[in-house]
């Protein structure tokens, strides 16, 4: 069994309530792995997914690995002492594996069960580092997590664009305060990959969707 030294406490009591998906963005499983084991590069995962779906535990899940870096959710920081953090070996580039979904589709349900976290707790790690990070990236397939009850996608609303409204139900889903254009992007990057153009009703109505159906708050 592989195990990365990359880990310590969790903080101030805290627990997990977020899941954080991430890519490698390495050429191999095994180089990634190399990476989350090395103590000079301070990084890790809770687990490492390879394309052909062996799951790799590499930090115990009630440790806190380091894996978010900066960057917040529901206006809370330090997301490694609140999270578990899930690595998919794939470079960005390409479509993720059957059977490394597969994968992730069995390991989810677990975790979640055990910390008690809900569907909207499993978040990118573009979205609680936007601008900084993209991963999981456009091609990952969040619809179909939902679909099993493992994520969440909105209902195809359209309402009138309004960047203030916009703002405050990006703040009630949870996302991280940023410049507007950055925060359109984010929110496409999951739920709209490819989209390009300025703010208009569908994005609108995403937004308010997440909001309503799926308030996080902000401490």
């Amino acid at each position: 069994m592989i195990r990365s030294p990359n880990f310590g406490p969790r903080r101030d009591g805290l627990t997990p309530e977020l899941v954080v998906l991430h890519y490698t963005a390495m050429e191999s499983c095994e180089a990634a792995a190399r990476a989350l084991c090395d103590p000079a590069r301070e990084v890790s995962a809770h687990y490492l997914i390879s394309e052909a779906g062996e799951v790799m535990a590499l930090v115990e899940e009630d440790m806190r690995a380091w894996h978010a870096g900066a960057g917040a959710w529901a206006g809370r920081g330090d997301v490694n002492s609140r999270s578990i953090g899930i690595e998919l070996s794939n470079t960005g580039c390409t479509p993720f594996a059957a059977r490394q979904m597969a994968a992730l589709e069995a390991l989810l349900p677990g975790i979640l069960s055990r910390w008690m976290i809900p569907p909207e707790g499993i978040i990118a790690h573009s979205d609680m580092a936007p601008g900084r990070k993209i991963d999981p990236g456009p091609r990952f397939d969040w619809q179909r997590l939902a679909r099993q009850g493992l994520s969440i996608w909105p209902e195809p609303l359209e309402i009138a664009v309004d960047w203030p409204r916009f703002r405050a139900d990006a703040a009630r889903f949870g996302y991280p305060e940023m410049e507007d254009d950055l925060l359109l992007t984010t929110l496409r990057l999951r739920f709209r990959p490819g989209h390009l153009g300025p703010l208009d009703a569908r994005d609108m109505g995403i937004m308010a969707d997440l909001a309503t159906r799926f308030p996080a708050g902000r401490a």
